[in-house]
């Protein structure tokens, strides 16, 4: 009894007064007493050492290792990523990266792109250098988020990398796309003036939301294909400034560059660099922008469409701060309720001489009394000569030279014929389409017949059969465009 007692010390020892008070019941029992409660302590044990080794291989393992990691969610710190910045995190992102990816996924969202579910690649507030673009080492991949922290390339990062780039990598995917419903959310990018921040290659519904990008020498970010890139909430600029920045003169770089079709650009700022917004897709809808990029003066553009004769861009909604819009044979652009400081205007840039389908509507211009007109031509290359359905109307301007390609003239006449003289506001020189006028005479028993006579250069021409005195109003319009 007494070894007994012995051997049940050793073994208990430490784990539960239960079994203490157990033990100190065998003193006393029955020998069948004893024979069973022999086996529940034997079963105590077993729990006991079991709870034991569980909890020392959870105390041996880091907590915040991949294998601990929640389903769907890979914070890049377990994989090494050092958040302070001092060491480079390349390859622990990279890691985090490739085993979000890795999975086959649950059904497909475009044909031959792999849902993934929503995988989640964490950088968990924190600051990481990098030596080399961050990419997907896969395609055919979608539902994927990045989020939640800063990226700063090293000064060894390629100079025409992008920080994060989602092109295709060497091996290729079943689909038309190589990407679908990929999330940037919540990130800040810092490109060191190595290069440029975001680029996305022949991917489908790509969001950008809220994310900062500075210091880039090429492009913020590219967009080269695909469809339906959404831009949000984004800040951009080469250099960190609010504004009136002695350096603007240099300011070099794109801030977002759309070679794709039916994407969208809304509630951003774009705050350093010498074109604002590029686009060369077609169908791209731009609203709640403010550009204030490198000025008019500098060099600078606030927009630049370089779509020739297929240009589809809707801009709403934005204000152009001391930098304003180039379209090159703009066929169907709408620009309204946009606002323009600082002397800032539209261009329509001649390339194969052709406009067509344009609104300039609702704005607001305002300059400094330098005689800027509102609305340009540039004819450098040649004469626009296919003008049609143009209309530049119901805009006002503080500072500035009003145009339009809608135009109302008043004038007193006195005598057999008198001219209107347009060329001060018309858009197009020597250009009217459509011309209606009005006789209203002081004498009651007159009645003159009027005749047009003359449009030429802007200028229209009437003439009466008779003397008369009383005032003309003349009414033209240089973008109707009737076809017979």
């Amino acid at each position: 009894m007494g070894v007994f007692m012995c051997d049940t010390m050793m073994v208990v020892l430490g784990f539960t007064a239960f079994i203490m008070v157990n033990h100190v019941y065998l003193g006393y029992s029955s020998p069948l007493d004893r024979d069973f409660q022999t086996r529940k302590l034997q079963e105590f044990k077993s729990y006991f050492l079991q709870r034991e080794q569980v909890s020392l291989a959870s105390s041996s393992s880091s907590p915040s290792s991949p294998a601990t990691i929640g389903s769907g969610v890979f914070p890049v710190i377990a994989y090494g990523a050092d958040p302070t910045g001092k060491n480079d995190s390349t390859d622990a992102i990279l890691a985090a990266i490739s085993d979000a990816v890795s999975g086959d996924g649950v059904g497909f969202l475009m044909q031959g792109i792999a849902n993934l579910g929503g995988v989640h690649i964490s950088l968990e507030g924190g600051i990481y250098k990098i030596s080399r673009p961050i990419k997907f080492p896969v395609a055919g991949r979608g539902n994927i988020l990045i989020s939640g922290g800063t990226l700063k390339a090293s000064d060894n990062f390629t100079s025409d990398g992008y920080v994060i780039d989602l092109s295709s990598p060497s091996s290729s995917s079943n689909s038309q796309y190589n990407y679908e419903f990929v999330t940037l959310r919540d990130l800040m990018l810092d490109c060191n003036f190595r290069g440029g921040g975001i680029r996305t290659v022949n991917n489908l519904r790509t969001s950008i939301d809220n994310c900062y990008i500075a210091h880039f020498t090429t492009t913020g970010i590219l967009v080269q294909g695909g469809h339906e890139t959404y831009i949000r909430n984004c800040y951009l600029g080469q250099h960190i400034t609010a504004g009136g920045d002695p350096g603007e003169r240099n300011f070099t770089g794109t801030a977002i560059d759309l070679q794709g079709n039916d994407n969208a650009v809304t509630d951003v700022v774009i705050f350093s660099a010498a074109v604002g917004i590029s686009i060369s897709g077609q169908a791209n809808m731009i609203t709640g922008v403010h550009c204030y990029n490198k000025a008019n003066g500098f060099g600078g553009t606030g927009i630049y469409l370089k779509v020739p004769g297929i240009t589809q861009t809707r801009i709403a909604n934005s204000y152009f701060d001391y930098t304003g819009i180039v379209a090159e044979d703009p066929v169907q652009v709408h620009v309204s309720d946009c606002f323009f400081l600082g002397d800032a205007f539209i261009v329509l840039k001649s390339v194969r001489g052709v406009v067509n389908g344009i609104n300039i509507v609702n704005n607001m211009f305002s300059g400094s009394d330098k005689g800027i007109d509102i609305v340009q031509l540039d004819e450098t290359n040649q004469e626009f000569k296919e003008i049609g359905q143009v209309v530049v109307e119901k805009n006002n301007v503080n500072g500035m030279n009003l145009k339009a390609t809608i135009a109302k003239g008043v004038t007193r006449v006195n005598g057999t014929s008198w001219t209107v003289d347009f060329n001060k506001i018309l858009v197009f020189p020597r250009r009217i389409k459509f011309v209606q006028h009005t006789l209203m005479t002081d004498a009651s028993d007159a009645f003159p017949n009027t005749v047009l006579r003359n449009i030429s250069e802007n200028q229209v021409l009437i003439q009466s059969d008779a003397i008369v005195e009383g005032t003309a109003s003349v009414t033209v319009d240089q973008g109707l465009w009737i076809s017979s």
